[in-house]
């Protein structure tokens, strides 16, 4: 986490770029950390377009912007601190840099919001590119008996050739999913979100929260209890299952994956009824998957804040807290969302006794069966 700005490192007045410096002008690269193979140095030429020929503060004067502004951008992006005097930043690095500060120098947007869009990229794409290189050592420790290190080094070996089709595919698909992203912020569901004694909604024109999803949490039985017992290979394949085959089913029955958290995992879906389906299928796939512990599941239908890539709110809150009371296997929801899914026959619902929950004080459960038989079927 960056340090919050003190008064000798807030933002200075935009500053005259120096004589303009470029890359023939100084040396071609910086010396790379002792100790690198000449595969990491090759994936390293590849990775990093151009030579690294700029310090930090021959950047802020090409931004003309202050030094302080300048790390902003940089550390929003997940740029490492550079130490003073050290050539790090390409001139790649700085289009890149340019291209956040345009939007805020034209008017699109202000800083902050120049600087959380910033924050999403680099999050992202770091915990992006750090499950994929998990899962290639992985791959290469099950598949060839390698160790640990001996994996890193074959996967060192193999990345030059995978970069562009990975990356080809990932801005394909960031048009996709901001397409389908926008077209889920315009879905208005109203059904069953008349006001309720919870006071997790409202009505159109009063809702504290502004959008109506069905929210679920997927949560495997005796996780701790069981990765106690295994080795580490043993466990990272459990999860890394228990993540697929939670986002397949997901995907199979319309809705998203919001996050993972080791042994749970937390969805969205436009309605009730497509949660429910979710939420239906999860607990039995998963109960069905001899790989697997049981999983207690989860579903709320409720109004939500969508924030930074997350969702908050009563309605969250009320599903985590009803996935540690369900059963292994079994599916619980709530007293309105069981409202909203009683005139579905696909859906049977069995009231079950009034609990104490913790921020909710009574709720009054319900347990959610399959009335259709039908089960969401995961590639």
């Amino acid at each position: 986490m960056s340090r919050p700005e003190t008064p000798d490192t807030a933002p200075l007045p935009i500053v005259p770029p120096a004589e303009d410096t470029t890359a023939r002008d100084v040396e071609e690269r910086s010396a790379q950390p002792a100790g690198w193979t000449s595969a990491m140095r090759t994936l390293d030429a590849g990775l990093v377009v151009g030579p690294r020929a700029y310090t930090s503060r021959e950047v802020a004067q090409r931004l003309c912007v202050s030094m302080a502004s300048a790390r902003k951008i940089w550390r929003a992006l997940g740029y490492p601190t550079s130490p003073e005097g050290h050539k790090a930043f390409t001139e790649a690095d700085i289009e890149a840099f340019e291209s956040v500060l345009t939007l805020v120098r034209s008017g699109t947007l202000n800083e902050d919001t120049a600087i959380s869009l910033a924050r999403s990229i680099g999050q992202m794409t770091d915990r992006m590119v750090v499950w994929q290189i998990e899962a290639l050592v992985e791959d290469k420790i099950a598949s060839e008996d390698l160790t640990d290190p001996e994996a890193r080094r074959a996967v060192v070996d193999m990345l030059p050739d995978m970069v562009g089709p990975l990356e080809k595919a990932m801005r394909i698909v960031y048009r996709r999913q901001l397409n389908r992203a926008v077209q889920r912020l315009t879905v208005r569901v109203e059904a069953g979100l008349a006001a309720s004694a919870e006071g997790r909604d409202g009505s159109e024109s009063d809702a504290p929260l502004p959008l109506a999803r069905a929210v679920g949490f997927a949560d495997m039985v005796s996780y701790t209890t069981l990765s106690r017992t295994m080795d580490d290979r043993t466990l990272a394949r459990m999860v890394l299952r228990f993540e697929s085959l939670a986002a397949e089913t997901i995907s199979a029955g319309g809705g998203w994956l919001v996050k993972t958290i080791g042994d749970e995992v937390m969805f969205n879906a436009e309605t009730p009824e497509a949660g429910a389906a979710i939420a239906l299928s999860l607990a039995e796939t998963i109960a069905a998957d001899e790989e697997l512990p049981s999983a207690r599941v989860a579903l709320t239908w409720g109004r939500v804040l969508s924030r930074m890539g997350d969702i908050y709110g009563p309605t969250v809150n009320l599903a985590a807290r009803l996935t540690s009371l369900a059963d292994p296997g079994t599916v619980l929801v709530d007293a309105m969302t069981a409202a909203a899914l009683s005139r579905d026959e696909r859906f049977v619902l069995v009231p079950q006794p009034p609990r104490i929950v913790r921020g909710f004080g009574e709720v009054r459960p319900s347990l959610l069966l399959d009335g259709s038989a039908q089960t969401l079927l995961a590639d």
